[in-house]
């Protein structure tokens, strides 16, 4: 069986660099989750470290638009499942670089761009688990705040989550591995070697 590593965020470079494709992980601290529309606003308008209401640098962010209920005192999460990856592929490394982002998280993978930027930055692609939504909502113990909540709407604004033991495989790390790229790699080398057969 294999040993879950235990990370407390912020992430330090000294934390990703001990980080290998394949390792398990429990995340301890503040994510923050991000789709398409905070993507593209980080890039687009370029907004400072010091706009955001809450430092992102050494953090998580998440993919996921989650599902939300507001209460007397806040917001719970309902759903918290993660988003395609790819998705915002064109935006990532840029947003990876200009906030010092120690890791994104979401599901499928990303492409050759982000991975450049996930070593040239010191950060880490994180795999969740698709269609557990209600499962890793209850890893999210508090709901900390939004940003662009009214703008964006609550799937697409950004939230700043306290997780506790939330699940992650490093599917890309900081050395340029990817097993998204060896698993595609070994699947092609299949096909062709049942095409053969027919």
């Amino acid at each position: 069986m294999v040993e879950e590593k235990r990370l407390n965020l912020p992430l330090s470079a000294g934390d990703v660099a001990g980080l290998k494709a394949g390792d398990m992980v429990l995340l301890n601290g503040k994510i923050v989750t991000g789709r398409d529309r905070v993507h593209k606003f980080l890039v687009e308008k370029r907004p400072g470290k010091e706009d955001l209401p809450f430092d992102i640098a050494g953090t998580v962010l998440y993919h996921c638009g989650p599902v939300m209920k507001k209460e007397a005192d806040g917001y719970q999460v309902i759903a918290a499942g993660p988003t395609t990856s790819m998705r915002v592929e064109m935006y990532e490394a840029d947003v990876i670089q200009q906030y010092g982002l120690r890791g994104v998280m979401g599901k499928g993978g990303m492409g050759d761009k982000t991975l450049r930027a996930l070593q040239e930055s010191g950060c880490v692609y994180l795999q969740t688990i698709g269609g557990a939504a209600a499962y890793l909502a209850d890893r999210i113990v508090k709901t900390i705040g939004s940003w662009k909540l009214e703008e964006f709407g609550t799937t697409e604004a950004m939230w700043i989550f306290e997780v506790k033991d939330f699940p992650a495989i490093v599917t890309m790390d900081s050395n340029g591995n990817s097993l998204h790229k060896e698993i595609e790699a070994a699947s092609l080398l299949k096909f062709k070697e049942l095409a053969h057969l027919k």
